[in-house]
């Protein structure tokens, strides 16, 4: 009878949650923004030096006050920004799925955080500056399409793999997410491991809401293997931060060994080489996923919780 009963509240239970999420996706989708895409890219690759001027008035944040005209004129006919250029036109010759995908990003940012204002977005080269590839202001995102080419593209030779790897248009849309997740989670004025871990966790946790149709492996920018490791090792990794006294260390090294870019992660052992970098944002993300599974508490109210109450509250305890 007992059994019974809790297949009843389970089925029910997921009923309504499926309700629920038909009910946010038909609010959102109803959702109207005016989003702006100029192509910076192709309009500068077909100019002619005369129309410099004309591109400086319509883009003037491109176009530092430093800077002569020659110097724009002598781009326009650089060989190697010519082919640039050229290979950018090939991947994104057509920008309409980004553009779409853009679009309903935004709609879910303008639902979670109403009073966002959707910024106009501009589509550039950026000379492969990978650390620069997403710039989000209040007014405008400017993305260099060069940084998105696909991982075994020639201009990314030099790169280390682990770096080329996110140099894929699949992660264009996670990168942009990730921008925004910055200028609302706020860092962490604690500086334990586990506050780190979290801060990371709640960047990653707003892309699912942000980004339900996405990937876990597009959110954290992790291949379908990195993130099957992940899952497989949660529990030994889990076991490793608390043998080791990470959770309320403050040593910056850390940081490196299980937060940072990195071709792997470091525990020190014959794993290493096996697991992704990053693990401890995984690790992270996974608290903040039981937080909100255990907890009623709006996305905006958990931004602005400690790491100690959302460790605390979220029984997190990864299956062996």
């Amino acid at each position: 009878m007992g059994k019974r009963i809790f297949m009843v509240l389970l089925i029910s239970s997921l009923f309504w949650a499926c309700n629920d999420k038909e009910k946010v996706s038909e609010e959102i989708e109803k959702i109207d923004i005016n989003l702006k895409i100029a192509r910076f890219d192709r309009e500068f690759a077909k100019a002619e030096p005369l129309d410099i001027p004309i591109l400086k008035k319509a883009f003037p944040y491109l176009f530092p006050a430093r800077y002569t005209d020659s110097v724009w004129v002598a781009k326009l006919q650089d060989t190697l920004q010519i082919e640039l250029l050229e290979e950018v036109d090939q991947v994104f010759s057509d920008f309409e799925t980004q553009a779409n995908d853009l679009e309903l990003l935004f709609k879910h940012i303008k639902y979670y955080f109403p009073k966002y204002k959707v910024p106009s977005v501009v589509t550039v080269t950026s000379d492969v500056d990978y650390q620069n590839r997403i710039i989000l202001t209040d007014s405008l995102l400017l993305i260099g399409l060069d940084n998105y080419l696909g991982p075994e593209h020639r201009f990314y030779e030099s790169r280390q793999r682990y770096i080329a790897h996110g140099f894929d248009k699949e992660y264009l849309i996670s990168d942009v997410a990730s921008a925004f997740a910055k200028q609302v989670v706020p860092r962490p004025s604690d500086r334990t491991f586990l506050a780190q871990m979290i801060y990371y966790g709640k960047e990653l946790y707003l892309k699912d809401k942000l980004m339900p149709l996405a990937s876990d492996a597009q959110k954290i920018v992790y291949s379908e293997e990195e993130l099957a490791w992940a899952k497989a090792n949660e529990e030994p990794i889990w076991r490793n931060f608390i043998e080791q006294e990470h959770l309320y260390s403050t040593n910056a090294k850390l940081g490196p060994r299980f937060l940072d870019p990195a071709p792997f992660s470091k525990f020190g052992l014959e794993l290493d080489n096996e697991s992704p970098g990053r693990i401890g944002r995984y690790v992270g993300w996974q608290i903040v996923r039981s937080f909100m599974e255990k907890n009623k508490i709006e996305l905006q109210q958990l931004l602005n919780i400690s790491a100690e109450e959302i460790f605390k509250k979220s029984n997190y305890k990864p299956k062996k």
